[in-house]
């Protein structure tokens, strides 16, 4: 049977892993990354307070591909006020990545690693050999330098993490496709990143992948193209629990408190916490 898969999420700076001596010197942290190979990627249940780690901590045990490699930014567009879309040109053709995955992000002369997810397609790489990123602005150094720093032409490093691996798709087997349901939240729809994308989705695969976008601070009017896919005010339980089924998986994105209140919505309508899955990006 195929299963369908629920996504919720916000815009968030998703937010989203040895290069050259002459960019990063010995004591750069991708020696530390060296030492580490697996580790959990998703997390579920009750999220626990604890110190802020920095992304490389966080991510210490994640399988991370061996190739990194250098990338130089060929475009900067402002996604919207608080997110800048990156073009990177990538130099070597052994890199590869699913889509999904995120990126290990080293800057020359910045010390602390980013870790983005990729919002382009595998296809478009291999085409191109041009691999995107979005990300919002925040204080933390990675995102700062590129909101303020990064130009045309920057020079940086790249490294795949979260692969899934050891995974085989099974040959001979058929595989039924399921369906998506994508509710997205955020304050305007200015805010709403892809909105394009996600609505040519939409039309290319009709009953297949659907998307209820909610905004909570809209003042301009909506355009139509969005009016009919727009709820105004928050993602709810009403929302949420007509989804509910035996084969219905739960991904969540976003801050902290979003995946906490969404995590105990979806405990309250009685979906096993083995079927809510988040990243942890904080």
């Amino acid at each position: 049977m195929a299963h369908a898969t629920i996504y919720v999420g916000c815009t968030i700076p998703q937010l989203l892993r040895g290069a050259q001596s002459r960019i990063f010197p010995s004591h750069s942290p991708l020696g530390v990354l060296r030492h580490s190979a697996f580790c959990y990627c998703t997390g579920n249940g009750t999220i626990k307070s604890k110190r802020k780690m920095d992304h490389l901590e966080r991510t210490a045990n994640n399988f991370r591909q061996e190739v990194i490699t250098q990338a130089k930014v060929c475009g900067i567009t402002n996604e919207s006020e608080t997110v800048k879309r990156l073009r990177l040109a990538i130099a070597n053709k052994d890199f590869t990545f699913k889509a999904g995955q995120w990126v290990d992000f080293f800057i020359p002369g910045v010390s602390v690693v980013g870790g983005f997810s990729i919002c382009s397609s595998p296809g478009l790489l291999e085409r191109e050999g041009i691999l995107e990123l979005a990300v919002k602005h925040t204080v933390h150094p990675p995102a700062h330098w590129i909101h303020t720093e990064c130009t045309l032409d920057s020079e940086v490093a790249l490294r795949v993490g979260a692969d899934l691996h050891g995974y085989q798709e099974g040959k001979g087997n058929r595989h039924k496709l399921g369906t998506a349901k994508l509710y997205y939240s955020a304050k305007n729809t200015s805010e709403l990143l892809f909105k394009k994308n996600i609505l040519g989705l939409m039309k290319a695969f009709p009953g297949k992948i659907t998307c209820c976008f909610h905004v909570t601070q809209q003042r301009s009017q909506i355009c139509k193209e969005l009016q009919p896919h727009i709820t105004e005010g928050r993602i709810s339980e009403k929302d949420l629990e007509k989804h509910v089924s035996n084969d219905t998986s739960w991904y969540i994105c976003g801050p902290p408190p979003m995946i906490e209140s969404i995590s105990k919505l979806l405990t309250n309508i009685g979906v096993p916490r083995n079927r809510v899955f988040f990243e942890k990006w904080w």
